[in-house]
């Protein structure tokens, strides 16, 4: 559910990377982050607490911010590598493929595991094989030119409003990306599913580091502005601290989802005055 819920995230930057919109490129992913951790959970925590199962305590979140540090340490090659210009090369987006690899084979171990999964009616639906594989197609070729019209959009949204693509990545694209997210984790906790909406949310920003910037950095060299390091810092500071909140007492309740949400509020802020 978390990757399909990011297809958004992959098509933007992939194609800002292919377009050489370097800023919006990563300033979607770690924004999309930021509201992910601090505006999804705390809202969705904030209709009802969330239960975090073990594995997401023990595993996902640890993973999560070991992927957020990985990225700030390949993006900031003036500080930790003394290049001259800080750079997520081809080199750094197989070295996070590599890293999504590995997370792929904890899920599919963890699926294989679990006999939920084997249980599953093999009825047949009353749509075909060949319906799915083709709304699927649809889906992916709808979600490309979404992607491309969403860059487009944002960059003439910059020119026009004077706004710099690092901030219209981190604000309006963000948010617009990881509208499945908020929507699918909301739902999820109005129904009492909550361990849902926090796996799909840590799953997801695994998804958005990993893969979506593996794979933008893959295509092509992405170059990093500086003022987005602070923004990664941001982005291990809050994922922490949803750890920290979730491993206390193995939940978040509607206090601290509210505090969540008021801190992406004072961030949203923070940028804006910060440009």
């Amino acid at each position: 559910m978390a990757f399909g819920t990011s297809a958004p995230e992959a098509a933007v930057s992939i194609t800002a990377a292919l377009k050489g919109n370097n800023d919006m490129a990563i300033a979607n992913v770690v924004g999309s982050n930021i509201f992910n951790i601090l505006a999804v959970v705390g809202i969705a925590a904030f209709i009802n607490p969330i239960r975090v199962q073990k594995s997401t305590i023990i595993k996902e979140f640890p993973f999560a911010i070991l992927a957020s540090v990985v990225l700030l340490i390949l993006a900031h090659d003036i500080k930790f590598q003394g290049y001259n210009e800080n750079l997520l090369t081809r080199a750094d987006g197989l070295m996070l493929l590599s890293l999504f690899g590995i997370f792929m084979y904890y899920l599919i171990e963890m699926a294989l595991t679990s006999k939920e999964d084997m249980n599953v009616d093999q009825a047949k639906d009353n749509i075909s094989m060949g319906k799915s594989i083709l709304m699927s197609a649809l889906g992916i070729i709808g979600i490309l030119i979404g992607g491309q019209l969403v860059v487009n959009s944002a960059s003439s949204i910059a020119i026009a409003w004077g706004m710099s693509e690092n901030l219209v990545g981190l604000t309006i694209v963000a948010v617009g990306t990881s509208l499945p997210e908020f929507v699918t984790s909301i739902i999820a906790a109005r129904k009492g599913e909550s361990d849902i909406a926090i796996g799909n949310v840590v799953g997801s920003n695994l998804f958005n580091i990993l893969f979506v910037l593996g794979i933008s950095a893959t295509i092509s060299n992405i170059s990093v502005h500086p003022i987005v390091f602070i923004d990664m810092i941001i982005m291990i500071i809050v994922t922490i601290l949803a750890y920290a909140l979730a491993a206390t007492r193995k939940s978040i309740n509607k206090f601290e989802g509210a505090i969540l949400a008021m801190l992406y509020i004072v961030y949203t802020i923070f940028i804006i005055i910060r440009q």
